[in-house]
């Protein structure tokens, strides 16, 4: 199985000093890289305070990496979630989240977790893992 590492060049790019590829397929997988909620066109704007907004930019992006690599969010397989306030943040995430797979019957599994901080104080990342096959 042949590796291919891509950075998708309209998503927020790693953050200085980081060393990841936005996403590599592995055989008809993408894993796509925890993405936190950078606009990533308007890369100096303030991070937004509201959950909804965070996890709406974090879709943004990692939209822009799986549809780069020639995916669709539709064939995710596996889905995690971090949150640095799970009790206050998960209804809200929880509604955006459910914008972008709203298919009841097509769901992917997914882990969600609370956690004790985030780069950039960022109170939402998510990572994936697509089928492309």
């Amino acid at each position: 199985m042949s590796l291919k590492h891509l950075n998708a060049p309209d998503a927020a790019p790693a953050p200085p000093g980081a060393r990841y590829s936005h996403a590599v397929e592995a055989g008809p997988f993408l894993y796509v890289t925890g993405q936190l909620p950078v606009d990533p066109d308007d890369m100096e704007a303030p991070m937004p305070e509201a959950i909804e907004t965070q996890t709406r930019l974090v879709f943004k992006n990692l939209e822009r990496i799986v549809e780069h690599a020639g995916g669709r969010l539709a064939d995710t397989v596996f889905a995690r979630v971090y949150l640095t306030d799970f009790k206050r943040d998960y209804p809200g995430m929880n509604k955006v989240y459910a914008e972008y797979f709203p298919d009841d019957a097509r769901l992917p599994g997914r882990t969600t977790v609370g956690v004790t901080a985030l780069a950039r104080d960022a109170r939402v990342e998510i990572d994936l893992v697509v089928h492309k096959g």
